[in-house]
């Protein structure tokens, strides 16, 4: 770009007042008044204008094309109107300006605790104290995810005749699955930080995990009961890798590591990601299996029709109806989290912020944000994703809900239905603003070796695939272990001969597609086309959209390794 063009595109995004304004006037004696600036109110606006459209813009960028494309797809392909279109609107208005100001709050609130706790604690704590306040971080960053309200609202939709220990889990223990899901993201962590200060290698710590992870994976696949929690268990691993977990606990970790002299700028960063995606699907399928040894189906199922019962027969509390549930559920998923990193950084610590007063802007926005981000859930994204969910299997198939289904004969409909998850995919990983930011650090790390737009569409293509899979699953109704496994077991073996700087790339890889957009419209696609199909459960995509971008740079990575070596021998 020439640097006139430069310039010229940044005045056009910036506001400027005369400085005249904003200094003192000297006096006739020749002193200076030291009087407050004042701005009034049109001059105020014009300040923040592109402070908010810089912040405002990233999230349009997410969500504006997806929800255009599945409108378009619906209207278009599928030939079916947009139930409650004015409704859905305004939700993702809702999810564009909450996400917007959430994300403005983690950078100014939360974040500052994080850096702040992770460079002072080492230097005021045992290294055993530290890794009790992150295990207990680590569930607290779980439930201000803003995933893990999307994966709870999901429970009211599962059958309890054909999955009932995942309508158990999802209904009656949905606290208790958020607690191990945490649980599973604070052992990530801890594991995390003592890399960090250890320099452990991580490749081994993969191995190590992935071992009870496929273990207990069979054990519950070989368990007809069983099987429907492993979509949920392995969609756990995605959620949980999301904007609030990654940042805090990765500030924690190499604030912990540079403290203790062992941060190495290259690879410090990685690998908690990757433990944050394994360890919460260990922690599912555990409480799982404790479920099903403590409760049996028939249990389940006559308590299920008992709430029934006394739902139908008893008004519900203001505080759980739409929306002040969302509001409720906003301020419990940041408030308790804050309170605790106070409780860590004040009282144990017994240290100060920099910036109290932005600090607490920055903490109150991130509330704020989540309410709101919430309520655009519920009448935006959710909305729209169970809408295109729901309508897909008209495009090869009869269904109640279109007058003129099948729409294509059977091959030609299935073909589009797999294109269109493709597309999808494709696009929102592409869209995800934590690619753009791996792809230039790994370009820094790899001298080049390993361009931007390499890595990013290796992710996004992973991403198109996966996903593609995990529609083909719900449809054709295979077994989501038959797939994952012989994935993760390729997974395995192309690490074995990868680098390792090329195996923490790409294992952490995974954790940057699932975004706060990706993660709701994808479950409640799946869920709503699980619906549709008459499938038992409709999780398991996103799991299918972690594995196929870990494979697809890994692959790209050894073929840059084979690349350099036949030069170095030329």
């Amino acid at each position: 770009m020439k640097y006139s063009d430069f310039v010229h595109e940044s005045e056009i995004k910036h506001n400027t007042i005369s400085y005249d304004l904003l200094t003192p006037k000297p006096l006739k004696s020749g002193e200076v008044k030291l009087d407050k600036i004042k701005i009034d109110f049109p001059k105020a606006i014009s300040l923040l204008a592109p402070y908010t459209y810089v912040r405002v813009l990233d999230q349009i960028k997410a969500v504006v094309p997806l929800a255009a494309y599945l409108f378009l797809f619906q209207l278009l392909i599928l030939r079916q109107p947009i139930a409650e279109a004015s409704t859905i609107s305004l939700g993702l208005v809702a999810v564009i300006i909450g996400l917007a100001i959430f994300m403005e709050g983690l950078k100014t609130g939360l974040m500052p605790f994080g850096t702040i706790i992770g460079d002072t604690l080492p230097k005021k704590a045992s290294l055993f104290v530290v890794l009790i306040i992150i295990a207990i971080l680590g569930v607290g960053v779980t439930y201000a995810e803003p995933a893990i309200g999307a994966l709870k609202a999901f429970g009211a939709s599962v059958n309890p005749q054909d999955a009932p220990y995942l309508y158990e889990i999802l209904n009656n223990r949905s606290e208790t699955l958020v607690v191990m899901v945490g649980a599973g993201v604070g052992i990530a962590a801890v594991i995390g930080t003592i890399r960090f200060v250890r320099g452990w290698s991580l490749k081994p710590l993969i191995y190590l995990a992935l071992a009870p992870t496929i273990g207990l994976t069979i054990y519950a696949w070989m368990n007809p009961d069983l099987r429907t929690i492993l979509g949920l268990a392995w969609d756990c691993g995605a959620v949980t890798t999301g904007p609030v977990t990654v940042p805090l606990v990765l500030s924690l970790g190499i604030g912990i590591a540079a403290s203790a002299g062992k941060g190495d700028s290259s690879l410090s960063g990685f690998g908690v990601v990757t433990m944050a995606s394994l360890f919460p699907i260990i922690a599912v399928l555990i409480l799982a299996i404790y479920v099903s040894e403590t409760t049996t189906v028939e249990q389940i199922i006559s308590m299920a029709s008992a709430v029934n019962t006394a739902e139908t027969n008893l008004d519900s509390s203001i505080w759980t109806q739409t929306p002040y549930a969302e509001i409720r559920g906003g301020v419990q998923a940041i408030f308790p989290l804050v309170i605790y990193l106070m409780i860590v950084l004040f009282i144990i610590l017994r240290s100060k912020l920099p910036n109290n007063l932005v600090t607490t802007y920055g903490l109150a926005l991130s509330i704020i944000g989540m309410c709101v981000f919430n309520i655009g859930l519920t009448y935006g994204l959710g909305a729209i994703g169970g809408q295109a969910g729901s309508s897909l299997p008209a495009a090869f198939m009869e269904v109640s809900t279109s007058e003129v289904s099948p729409i294509y004969n059977e091959l030609v409909g299935l073909s589009i239905v797999i294109l269109f998850a493709w597309i999808l995919g494709f696009g929102a990983t592409l869209a995800e603003p934590a690619l753009n930011a791996l792809g230039l650090t790994v370009q820094e790390l790899t001298n080049g070796a390993f361009k931007k737009s390499m890595l990013m569409y290796s992710v996004a293509g992973g991403v198109a695939f996966g996903i593609a899979l995990g529609v083909g699953k719900i449809v054709f109704g295979f077994d989501l272990a038959t797939v994952l496994l012989p994935l993760y077991l390729l997974a395995v073996v192309l690490t074995y001969f990868s680098t390792e700087e090329f195996v923490n790339v790409a294992w952490d890889s995974a954790g940057v597609t699932t975004g706060p957009v990706t993660v709701p419209l994808v479950l409640a696609m799946g869920l709503g086309l699980g619906n549709a199909v008459s499938a038992t459960e409709g999780f398991g995509i996103l799991s299918m959209a972690s594995i196929c971008p870990i494979l697809a740079v890994l692959l790209m990575g050894l073929f840059i390794q084979i690349k350099q070596k036949n030069k170095k021998k030329e």
